[in-house]
């Protein structure tokens, strides 16, 4: 769903200067044009990510762009270790795998 600039200010409950700086710090990085961004339910949900660091937790802006990026890394190994257990069951590849590569997993 695409959301418009006034209705993500809306719905993340952030004012004008607000949503500008978390775009310039790259902590938010909405599609379209800079003259007419347009945003997603994923930027609004890191928007309410932000305001909770920076609100609820009382991180500092120097902090929240490393965990925003740390975050990021972990979302993309979850995706990444998916990919490679679907990959794993398409090609039936037991559990007990390790075995027939010559790794005895008692002898260890």
């Amino acid at each position: 769903m695409i959301i418009t600039k006034l209705e993500f200010l809306d719905r993340a409950q952030i004012d004008r200067d607000t949503l500008e700086v978390w775009i310039q710090e790259e902590w938010l990085v909405p599609s379209g044009s800079a003259t007419e961004p347009v945003f997603s339910e994923a930027d609004l949900a890191r928007a309410d990510l932000i305001r909770d660091l920076i609100h609820d937790l009382g991180v500092n802006a120097e902090g929240v762009g490393p965990i925003l990026s740390l975050l990021d890394q972990l979302h993309g190994l979850r995706r990444v270790l998916a990919e490679v257990l679907q990959s794993m069951r398409q090609r039936s590849v037991p559990p007990e795998a390790g075995r027939s590569m010559g790794r005895d997993p008692e002898r260890s």
